[in-house]
């Protein structure tokens, strides 16, 4: 089997299910971020209540709230349009933002 160069198509490769693939990528990283959060708040409930653990328990909650709004936004592109639109440099930037404050939210919890 010959490798396609610049410019040629994979004739093995389906494009039609990119979108699915996608949508499912999105919703596993959504399901890891619900983890983060659900830990973020078991880690806060059981170490002892304290000020900074709280705050950064619901810091991390409301960036998971966010990210769970860009990626059923971005699930719900994938789902109507055969061929959906790119992905707004917005989006992709709140979603990079959520997902780093996330971890230095975790971050600050177990130190």
């Amino acid at each position: 089997m010959s490798v396609p160069t610049a410019g040629q198509r994979d004739p093995d490769r389906d494009p039609g299910l990119q979108p699915e693939r996608t949508r499912l990528a999105w919703r596993r990283t959504t399901l890891s971020g619900t983890v983060v959060a659900v830990l973020a708040v078991k880690t806060v409930l059981h170490g002892g209540a304290s000020a900074a653990g709280v705050v950064a328990c619901a810091v991390c909650c409301v960036l998971w709230l966010g990210f769970l709004s860009v990626a059923h936004r971005r699930i719900r592109a994938l789902a109507v349009a055969p061929s959906p639109a790119a992905f707004a440099p917005r989006h992709a930037v709140a979603a990079v933002f959520c997902t780093v404050a996330m971890a230095v939210c975790g971050a600050a919890l177990v130190l």
